[in-house]
C-alpha cells in the first residue's frame, strides 16, 4: 500500500493524483483528513460561496426500450402504465417552474423506440419559442439512440438540436463507465465509450454538459476510480464538463434490490461511503471546477456535511422528480429554497442561486430569504 502521508503531501502540493493514488485515498485515507483536504481544494477553487439551483425535471415519456435493473421508472411501449406528455402538459409544467423562480428545465425520458431526431428538434424549438428558460436536456443514451435511429452522427444530431435551442446536456445514463458493470445492470443501453463519444461530440460544438456517477450497486471502488479517470481524461481534451454529480443507487422497487436473493453481490453505499466518494472526487477531478452534492438521495443533512467534503454546490430545489422517487426516494419533496439556504448558511458558507452555467441569478430574492431567516447582515449583503 502507498504511504498515506506521502499522498496527503502530494495533494497539498497540488500534484496530480494517479488513479492508484485516488484508489488508496478513497479506500484507506483517514476520513477527516480526506474531508480537510477536499474542503481546502474546494475553497481554493470556489471560495466560501455555495450555489443552489431551482429547476424541474420534466420526463416527456416513461416509455423505454432499455432494461435497466436499477430503474423503477421505465415502462415498455404498450404497457398500461406507459405515458407520453403533450406539449400542453409540458408548457404548464414550465409555466409553474418560472412562477416559482426556476431558471432551468432538466428534461429526460425513456429511450422511446419510435422517436427520431424530428421529435426532439420540434420539442426543443417549441419550448424555446414559448418560454424563457434554460433547457438542459437529453442524456447521452437518449442522444446515442435517436441519432443512430435517425441515420445521423452524434455531431449532426446535436448540431440540429443546438440550432433549435438546446442549451446544455445532462450527464444522465453514465451509471458506472465500465462495461463489465454496465452489462450487469442494464440491457440495451449505450456502452461506456458511446456515452463518452456523445459528450465529446457535444463539447466539440460548444454544448456544455454535466457528468454523473451512480454508485452503490454492483461496482467496486476500482470501478469508481476508472469512471472518474475517463471523465478526467475527456475533460483534459475538451474542458466541456460543467460539474460532477455523484449519487447513490436507490434500490426500492427495482430489479437490482439487494433484498432479492439474486442480488447478493449488490452493495448499497452508506452515507459515510458517499462522503468518501465525494472527497475523493474533489481531489482526483482536478480539472472540474464544481462538485455537486446529492440532497435528493442523501437528504439535506448529509448534503450539508458534503459541503465540508469538497462540494461547492447543493444541487437543485427540484420542483418535480419522477425517476429516483419511483425507487422509493422522496428527498425532492422536502427541498425548498429557504431550507436550502439555511443549510448552506449553517455549514459556514454563503448561498447564491445559480443558473446552469453557475452564473448568479435572483440575487434580490435570495437576500429577501436570508432576511426572513433572520441571518446576519454580512450574509444578506454577500
Amino acid at each position: 500500500m502507498q504511504d498515506l502521508h506521502t499522498l496527503y503531501e502530494k495533494v497539498q502540493n497540488g500534484t496530480r493524483l494517479t488513479p492508484e493514488d485516488a484508489l488508496t485515498l478513497g479506500t484507506q485515507g483517514d476520513f477527516l483528513t480526506l474531508a480537510a483536504l477536499a474542503d481546502e481544494r474546494s475553497k481554493a477553487l470556489n471560495g466560501t460561496r455555495v450555489s443552489f439551483l431551482i429547476d424541474r425535471n420534466i420526463n416527456y415519456t416513461n416509455i423505454c426500450n432499455v432494461i435497466c435493473r436499477f430503474c423503477a421508472f421505465y415502462r415498455p411501449k404498450g404497457h398500461k402504465q406507459a405515458w407520453e406528455l403533450t406539449y400542453e402538459q409540458i408548457d404548464q409544467k414550465i409555466k409553474e417552474t418560472l412562477e416559482l423562480h426556476g431558471t432551468q428545465i432538466l428534461m429526460q425520458g425513456g429511450i422511446h423506440p419510435d422517436y427520431k431526431i424530428d421529435y426532439y428538434e420540434q420539442l426543443v424549438a417549441h419550448i424555446k419559442a414559448n418560454h424563457k428558460i434554460d433547457l438542459h436536456a437529453f442524456s447521452p443514451p437518449e442522444i446515442h439512440y435517436f441519432a443512430k435511429h435517425s441515420g445521423l452522427s452524434n455531431v449532426e444530431a446535436l448540431t440540429r438540436l443546438k440550432a433549435a435551442g438546446l442549451d446544455s446536456i445532462p450527464g444522465g445514463g453514465a451509471e458506472i463507465l465500465v462495461d463489465e458493470v454496465r452489462e450487469r445492470i442494464a440491457i440495451g443501453k449505450c456502452n461506456s465509450q458511446e456515452w463518452l463519444d456523445v459528450m465529446e461530440a457535444a463539447h466539440s460544438i460548444g454544448l456544455r454538459t454535466t457528468a454523473t456517477m451512480m454508485f452503490g450497486h454492483a461496482e467496486t471502488w476500482a470501478h469508481r476510480i476508472e469512471h472518474m479517470r475517463k471523465l478526467r481524461d475527456l475533460q483534459d481534451r475538451t474542458h466541456g464538463f460543467i460539474s460532477f454529480i455523484p449519487w447513490t443507487f436507490q434500490p426500492d422497487n427495482t430489479a437490482l434490490n439487494p433484498k432479492l436473493k439474486k442480488n447478493t453481490d449488490v452493495h448499497i453505499a452508506s452515507s459515510h461511503e458517499y462522503l468518501r466518494v465525494l472527497a475523493t472526487a474533489r481531489l482526483f477531478l482536478d480539472n472540474f471546477q464544481h462538485i455537486q452534492v446529492s440532497a435528493l438521495t442523501q437528504g439535506l443533512k448529509i448534503a450539508q456535511t458534503g459541503l465540508r467534503f469538497g462540494a461547492d454546490d447543493m444541487g437543485s430545489v427540484m420542483l418535480e422528480e419522477n425517476v429516483v422517487s419511483s425507487a422509493g426516494c422522496d428527498g425532492a419533496a422536502k427541498l425548498e429554497d429557504d431550507l436550502m439556504i439555511k443549510a448552506i448558511l449553517e455549514s459556514g458558507h454563503t448561498p447564491f442561486q445559480r443558473n446552469t452555467l453557475y452564473g448568479e441569478v435572483n440575487a434580490e430574492r435570495t437576500r429577501e430569504l436570508l432576511a426572513s431567516l433572520g441571518t446576519q447582515s454580512r450574509f444578506a449583503a454577500a
